[in-house]
């Protein structure tokens, strides 16, 4: 049930985050897991928020106009239905297995309401930081239905390829200057995925269904993210899951080493560009 790549030294898990739970939007319940003080230890990551509710409660306000920019934003919905509108002219809506991928570049108003009154609604959003040339350039936006994600069957598991690429298959998304692998693993109990990747690579796993066990014995239960360590020499990623199907999210991407300044939704390399992109909004010009 192990898939091989003849890794010569995968890596090991430097720690564990359990992630904060908190609120967002007009008071969607989430847990944000990875958090601010995290942005430089797995840069080009800004954010990851992982919600998931059957109460109808925890997501009906949904997260009305907001600003964005410098970054790019992903939202991954497992279950649910989740309607986009932006500034820029789009209009979108994500659904089961679907992606949106926006680049929010030099400034996109948007909004994301659900387009249900019951029922579960599940899923992740990660932040992508934007190299400092490309922060002012123009928005985008596309919507990726669940049925345009490359799928990946190999012995004991699914991968679905977001982003990147795995054994040779393309993600639905590439990125030039961040390279993001993103890839939703479903393995089978006792199953093992490997995966190539650069050792200068920032990487973590986010368990959400399952666990995982690494040779070195640690475990990673439901709920927690894994960040796995820098090594140098490291050739990839091994995760085996445990006594359960397991599903997780392997997440790595290449570091832009760029000074990172964020308030709030506005995300730059300087005080002077964040206050100027709150000098924007508030004269109404942040997405002229």
């Amino acid at each position: 049930m192990t898939t091989t790549l003849a890794l010569r030294q995968p890596r090991a898990v430097e720690r564990l985050v359990a992630g904060q739970a908190t609120s967002d939007g007009a008071g969607v319940k989430l847990t944000r897991v990875l958090t601010q003080n995290l942005q430089r230890r797995l840069d080009p990551f800004l954010m990851l928020d992982a919600f998931g509710s059957d109460s109808a409660d925890d997501y009906i306000a949904g997260f009305p106009d907001h600003p964005h920019r410098g970054f790019e934003t992903i939202s991954y919905m497992l279950e649910g239905r989740m309607r986009h509108r932006d500034s820029a002219g789009h209009e979108g809506m994500v659904a089961d297995g679907g992606v949106q991928w926006m680049t929010a570049g030099r400034g996109v108003i948007h909004s994301e309401l659900p387009e249900q009154r019951e029922g579960r609604m599940e899923g992740f959003q990660l932040w992508l930081n934007l190299p400092a040339k490309d922060k002012m350039r123009a928005p985008w936006y596309r919507d990726i239905p669940s049925g345009e994600i490359p799928e990946l069957q190999l012995p004991g598991a699914t991968v679905r390829v977001i982003a990147g690429a795995s054994h040779g298959v393309g993600g639905a998304v590439q990125r030039e200057h961040t390279e993001p692998l993103y890839l939703d693993l479903h393995l089978e109990p006792g199953a093992s995925f490997e995966q190539a990747l650069p050792d200068t690579h920032n990487a973590f796993a986010y368990v959400y269904r399952g666990a995982l066990k690494f040779e070195t014995g640690c475990q990673v239960p439901a709920q927690r993210m894994a960040i796995l360590a820098n090594t140098p020499g490291s050739d990839g990623v091994r995760l085996t899951a445990g006594d359960a199907a397991t599903r997780v999210l392997l997440i790595a991407g290449r570091p832009l080493d760029e000074p990172i300044a964020q308030h709030g939704p506005f995300v730059m390399n300087t005080q002077a560009e964040l206050i100027q992109a709150v000098r924007d909004y508030q004269a109404g010009t942040l997405a002229a």
